[in-house]
């Protein structure tokens, strides 16, 4: 579904602000498969993220979803295979457009545009089938501006906006960072609903190790640009905070210690 081949970004090369932030990084994953990605400020995550969603352009390496290649191609025809969730909440929404409109925005992305007026009543009735199950309301505000929405509220709608069309991939980018716990814990709940009710393949960045432990069927931890741990299955089920942690460490460690030989 997703297939990264030896992906490098260097940002600022050859000044003395040059930032290796991703290096040859190869990842897989298989369709149906929720990983989620974690690691310290500056490990690659979210330039990993941006490079796959085409905010950047690689130096080097290749990106598909599902046999697509996607290296050069720009950010806005790549948004009919991805859908994608900011961590700033106001980032995923038209402040000045109405929910319903968002919706419809949303509900048309790749399709073939028409002389069509509005939004149809059954469209509406959709919407509000949609959002329902959310229990926030929603479903009886569509005429309300997204920008008059709660962070919370703004972001369970982006999710709702970006697994509408069902993307090949989904991709969260620590999209529960900026929210209270509370509300963080619902956007999450709502997140794992969504992606097993449509099946998405997902790729979520987070900096919370036990949301990265009891989401998904599949963690990677990234380092200086470079995935230093990818576990499935059983192995990723018998993982602890603390084994992380301890796994962190040493990797940190042992790149401490490789850095005193080189300036021995």
């Amino acid at each position: 579904m997703l297939k990264v081949e030896n992906v490098s970004k260097t940002f600022f090369p050859n000044s003395v602000n040059e930032k290796r932030a991703i290096v040859d990084i190869c990842l897989k994953l298989q369709e149906g498969d929720f990983a989620t990605v974690i690691g310290g400020n500056g490990a690659g995550k979210s330039t990993l993220l941006n490079s796959i969603a085409g905010v950047y352009p690689v130096d080097s390496g290749s990106i598909y979803v599902d046999d697509i290649n996607l290296t050069k191609m720009p950010e806005y025809k790549r948004a009919k295979y991805l859908g994608r969730v900011f961590q700033d909440p106001m980032l995923g929404t038209a402040a000045n457009m109405w929910i319903e409109e968002n919706l419809a925005v949303a509900f048309r992305r790749g399709k073939t545009r028409t002389l069509r007026w509005g939004i149809t009543n059954s469209e509406r009735e959709h919407y509000k089938s949609i959002l329902a199950p959310l229990n926030l309301g929603l479903e009886k505000r569509l005429s309300l501006k997204a920008g008059l929405l709660s962070g919370g509220q703004r972001q369970a709608l982006t999710l709702i906006m970006a697994t509408l069309q069902k993307p090949k991939l989904l991709l969260l980018d620590e999209h529960t960072a900026a929210l209270d716990p509370k509300t963080a814990a619902t956007v999450l709940e709502l997140t794992r609903t969504l992606i097993a009710e449509h099946n998405l393949t997902t790729l979520m960045i987070t900096h919370n190790m036990k949301d990265a432990l009891k989401m998904g069927n599949r963690l990677m931890m990234m380092n200086n640009g470079k995935i230093i741990l990818d576990v499935s299955g059983e192995g990723k089920k018998n993982l602890t905070v603390k084994d992380l942690m301890e796994f962190f460490g040493n990797a940190v460690s042992e790149e401490m210690m490789n850095d005193r030989m080189l300036l021995a």
